[in-house]
C-alpha cells in the first residue's frame, strides 16, 4: 500500500465524525432519488400492464338509455377499435349490524365469456352463472373490510327495490384502482362497494331490457380521443348522452396519474437540494483540511509528489465519502421503496405491486451525488496546485485581528476575555462565519418548512371538516327530486337542520383550459356547508355568477370578474357563459358553487334538489340512519366523521406518509450541518485551545471560547432560517398538494418553534460531542506540529 493510501486511511479516521455526517446527507439525497423514481416506475408500469391485460377502455360514454343496436353505429366511428356496452347503476348495500347504508356501484358483465373491454380479475370464488341471477361478484377490498367471502349473502337496494344476493366470487378491476363513493374524494374500503352482475339480471333491475346506459370504447393506435368523443356525443345525443370522456378523466386513473406526477416532481426537485448541501459541507471540510495540512502538502511536493498526485489524494477522500454515502443511500432507498409500496397497496388496488428499482435512476443518483460532492472538493484543490513547497512549508501568516481592534476598547470593559475571543474571531473571518451562518440557516429553513408542512396537514383537515363543512351527514338521492324532499328529511325525528344541494355534472372551460367536474347548487346563505374566502369569512352565493375554489381557479387560469363557459352535461345540457363572482378557499377537491335557484333555472328544472346536508342530534343518530336506509329515493348517506377519519388515515398511512420521511431527512441534514460546523471550528483551533489550557484557562472557559462561536452562528442563522423556511414552505406545500387535497402554506410560530427545537437539540448534542473531545485532548500532542 502506498504512503498516500495510508495517509488517506488515517485522515478519514481522524475526521470520521464529519465524514459520516456528510455521507448521511449524501445518503438521504440518493435515498429519495432511488425510492421516488422506483415508485414512479413501479406504479407506472404496473398501471400500464394492468390496463392492457384487462383491456380498460380509453373512452367512456354515459347515456340515459340507448338501444343495443346503437352500438353498431359507434363501431363505425373512425379510429374505434372495439366497443362494449353495459348497464351501470347505483345501489345501497345493507349489511347486517351496520346502521349506515353503504353506497355501491353495480356494473353488468356479459352472461357468456369475458367482456371485450373492462374485464375483471377474479381473486376468490368463481365467476357469475347465467342461471343464477341473484349472484354477484364483489369488490375484493370491500369484502375484506367487512369480512365477506364467497357464499355469503348481502342485500342491496337498486332502483327503489330491495334484492338479496349471493356472493359467488371476489374481484378487482383496473377501473377501480382507487375507489371512492360518487361525489367523494377520500377512499374508504368499508364505505363503497362495487357489485358485478350478469347483464340480464341488471337490465331487469334497472328496466333496461335491450338497452344500455354506458358505452366503452378502445381506440386504434394513434387515434386522438377528442375527435372520437365529439362524434360519440353527436350520435348519443338523441339517447340522452351526457358527454363522453377520456380515460384521463376517469376518477380512479386521475388519482393514480396525479400521484405519479407528484412523485416525479418531487424526485426532480428535492434530491438536488441534498446534493447541494453535501457539496457545501465537503467544500468546508476539505478547505479546512487543506489549510491545516499546508506543511504536509509542501513536504509531499518536496519529496517529489506532483500537484496532480497530491490533488488526487484529497479528491479520493471526497470520493470515498460521496461514494460511501451514495451506496448507503441506494440500499436505504430500496428498503424505503419496498416499505412505501406496501403503503400504496392500501389505497391503490393493484393485483400486485412490486418495487422496481430503476437502474438509470440509481446510476443518476449515484453519479450526481458523486459529481456534486466532488464539485465542492475540486474548488479547494486549486489551492493545492497553487502551493509551492517553499511557500507551503513556511508557517502560515499570523491571524490578523486588526479588525477587532475597535472591540478592544469598550468591550474590554464590558465582557470577559473568553467572550472577547469569540467576538474577535467572528469579526476576523466574516466570510467564513457568513458561510457557517448560511449553512445552518439553510438547514433551519428546511426543518421549519417540514415542521410547517406537518402542521399544514392538520390545518387542512380542521378547516375542511370544522369550518367549511359544519354538517353531520350528507344525503344524496337517486336522481333530482322535488324540493318537498327537503321537508321530508326535516320531518325525521332527530334531524335538527337541513340544507338542500343540487349537484350537476359539467365541463368548465376558460379558453384552452377545461375541467370536468360538477357545479354545486347551494342556498344564498348556507350555514352547514359554506364557501369562505382566505379570511374564513362567508362568501354569499350570488344569483348572477359562479364561485370557484382556489385550486379550480388556478387550473382554469381564471380570476374573479372573468367569464367562464359552463357546459352542463345533464338535462337539457345548456351551454352558457357565466361570470366568476368569487374565489373560495377549498382544501379538498375542486368544487364550484352557484345559487341553487339559478342553477335550476339554467336546467329549466325549478325547485329540484339532488341531496342535502343534515345536522343531526347525536343521541338520535342511529335512528335517523335507519330511517334513511329505508327511504327508496336515498342513494347514499355519508357521515362526516367517517369521511374525516378516512382522510386522516390516507394522510397518515398512505401517500401522505411521505411527509414523515421528509421531516426525518430534514432532521438528519440539520444535525449534519451543525455538527460539521462545530467539528470544523474545533479542528481549526485545536492548537489555540490547547494553548489556552496551558495558560491556565479552565475546561469550561476553553469550551466556551469554541462553543460560544457556534452559539452565535446558530442565533444569527435563526432569522435567516425563518425567512428561507417561509419561501420553502410555499414550494413544498405546492409540491405535496394533489387533486385530492391542497396543502395550505401556513408558516407559523409553531412550525418555526419546532424547527428551533430541532436546531437547538442538534447544537447541544454537537456541542457536547465536541466538548468531550476537547476535554480528552492531549495538550502536548496538540501543541506539536503534526508531521
Amino acid at each position: 500500500m502506498s504512503a498516500l493510501s495510508l495517509k488517506l486511511g488515517r485522515d478519514l479516521w481522524r475526521i470520521k465524525g464529519q465524514a459520516v455526517a456528510i455521507a448521511l446527507v449524501v445518503a438521504v439525497g440518493v435515498l429519495l432519488q432511488v425510492m421516488q423514481t422506483g415508485l414512479v416506475r413501479s406504479l407506472d408500469e404496473t398501471r400500464r400492464a394492468y390496463y392492457e391485460r384487462y383491456r380498460l377502455a380509453e373512452v367512456f360514454a354515459p347515456v340515459t338509455r340507448a338501444p343495443v343496436l346503437a352500438a353498431a353505429e359507434l363501431r363505425k366511428i373512425a379510429g374505434v377499435a372495439a366497443v362494449e356496452t353495459r348497464v351501470v347503476g347505483a345501489a345501497l348495500v345493507d349489511l347486517p349490524g351496520a346502521v349506515v347504508p353503504v353506497r355501491a356501484q353495480v356494473t353488468s358483465l356479459p352472461g357468456l365469456g369475458a367482456p371485450r373491454l373492462n374485464d375483471v380479475l377474479l381473486t376468490d370464488g368463481r365467476g357469475l352463472s347465467r342461471e343464477r341471477p341473484d349472484e354477484i361478484l364483489l369488490l375484493q377490498s370491500f369484502a375484506r373490510a367487512h369480512d365477506l367471502s364467497p357464499g355469503d349473502r348481502i342485500s342491496a337496494t337498486m332502483n327503489g327495490a330491495r334484492h338479496e344476493f349471493t356472493i359467488s366470487g371476489l374481484a378487482v378491476s383496473p377501473e377501480f384502482i382507487y375507489t371512492t363513493a360518487p361525489g367523494e374524494l377520500v377512499p374508504d374500503d368499508s364505505r363503497f362497494a362495487v357489485l358485478w352482475m350478469t347483464r340480464t339480471a341488471l337490465e331487469a333491475a334497472f328496466d333496461m331490457d335491450g338497452a344500455f346506459n354506458e358505452a366503452l370504447l378502445s381506440l386504434s393506435r394513434g387515434t386522438q380521443p377528442d375527435a372520437v368523443m365529439a362524434e360519440l356525443d353527436r350520435l348519443l345525443d338523441r339517447y340522452g348522452g351526457t358527454g363522453a370522456y377520456a380515460l384521463d378523466d376517469l376518477p380512479s386513473n386521475k388519482f393514480v396519474v396525479e400521484e405519479i406526477a407528484g412523485l416525479k416532481r418531487t424526485s426532480a426537485t428535492v434530491p438536488p437540494v441534498f446534493m447541494a448541501v453535501a457539496a457545501f459541507l465537503l467544500y468546508i471540510v476539505i478547505s479546512r483540511l487543506v489549510d491545516a495540512e499546508r506543511k504536509e502538502i509542501g513536504l509531499m511536493k518536496a519529496f517529489g509528489y506532483t500537484s496532480w498526485e497530491v490533488g488526487a489524494h484529497y479528491l479520493k477522500m471526497v470520493l470515498v465519502i460521496a461514494v460511501g454515502g451514495a451506496a448507503l443511500g441506494g440500499v436505504l432507498g430500496i428498503l424505503a421503496g419496498r416499505w412505501m409500496v406496501d403503503l400504496y397497496m392500501l389505497y391503490y388496488k393493484f393485483p400486485f405491486l412490486v418495487f422496481r428499482l430503476d437502474p438509470s435512476s440509481f446510476a443518476t443518483g449515484f453519479g450526481v451525488s458523486v459529481l456534486a460532492a466532488s464539485g465542492g472538493g475540486l474548488l479547494v484543490l486549486r489551492r493545492v496546485f497553487a502551493l509551492t513547497p517553499a511557500v507551503a512549508m513556511r508557517p502560515a501568516a499570523p491571524a490578523d485581528y486588526s479588525r477587532a481592534r475597535p472591540l478592544a476598547g469598550w468591550l474590554g470593559r464590558v465582557v470577559d476575555q473568553p467572550t472577547r475571543m469569540v467576538l474577535r474571531r467572528l469579526v476576523r473571518q466574516p466570510v467564513r462565519m457568513g458561510g457557517a451562518i448560511a449553512g445552518v440557516g439553510a438547514a433551519t429553513a428546511l426543518g421549519a418548512a417540514m415542521a410547517s408542512l406537518l402542521a399544514s396537514y392538520d390545518t387542512m383537515v380542521e378547516l375542511s371538516f370544522g369550518i367549511l363543512d359544519r354538517s353531520d351527514v350528507t344525503v344524496t338521492f337517486i336522481h333530482p327530486i322535488a324540493e318537498q324532499g327537503r321537508h321530508d328529511l326535516a320531518a325525521i325525528p332527530g334531524v335538527i337542520e337541513v340544507e338542500p344541494i343540487r349537484v350537476v355534472s359539467a365541463v368548465l372551460r376558460n379558453g384552452r383550459h377545461s375541467y370536468r367536474g360538477a357545479v354545486n347548487g347551494m342556498i344564498e346563505a348556507p350555514r352547514l356547508y359554506r364557501a369562505v374566502d382566505a379570511d374564513m369569512t362567508d362568501i354569499p352565493i350570488r344569483r348572477d355568477g359562479i364561485i370557484l375554489s382556489t385550486g379550480l381557479a388556478r387550473e382554469l387560469d381564471i380570476a374573479a370578474g372573468d367569464r367562464l363557459v359552463l357546459d352542463v352535461r345533464e338535462g337539457r345540457r345548456p351551454l352558457v357563459e357565466v361570470p366568476v363572482s368569487g374565489i373560495s378557499e377549498s382544501l379538498i377537491g375542486s368544487p364550484a358553487y352557484m345559487e341553487i335557484g339559478a342553477l335550476n333555472r339554467l336546467l329549466k328544472e325549478p325547485q329540484r334538489i339532488s341531496g342535502a346536508f343534515l345536522r343531526v342530534d347525536p343521541a338520535q343518530g342511529d335512528s335517523v340512519y335507519r330511517i334513511l336506509k329505508d327511504r327508496p329515493m336515498v342513494a347514499g348517506v355519508a357521515l362526516k366523521s367517517e369521511t374525516r377519519a378516512a382522510l386522516r388515515e390516507v394522510l397518515d398511512r398512505g401517500a401522505g406518509a411521505m411527509r414523515y420521511v421528509m421531516a426525518l431527512v430534514a432532521g438528519v441534514i440539520t444535525f449534519g450541518v451543525i455538527y460539521n460546523a462545530a467539528r470544523v471550528a474545533q479542528a481549526e483551533r485545536e492548537r489555540d485551545l490547547a494553548g489556552l489550557r496551558v495558560l491556565g484557562f479552565t475546561r469550561g472557559e476553553v469550551a466556551f471560547v469554541l462553543l460560544g462561536e457556534l452559539a452565535v452562528v446558530v442565533v444569527l442563522a435563526m432569522p435567516l432560517g425563518a425567512l428561507g423556511g417561509y419561501w420553502l414552505n410555499l414550494a413544498v406545500s405546492a409540491g405535496f398538494s394533489t387533486d385530492l387535497y391542497q396543502i395550505p402554506a401556513s408558516f407559523g410560530l409553531v412550525g418555526f418553534g419546532q424547527a428551533m427545537i430541532v436546531v437547538l437539540i442538534a447544537a447541544l448534542l454537537s456541542g457536547w460531542l465536541v466538548k468531550r473531545d476537547i476535554d480528552r485532548t492531549d495538550l502536548i500532542l496538540a501543541l506539536k506540529n503534526r508531521e
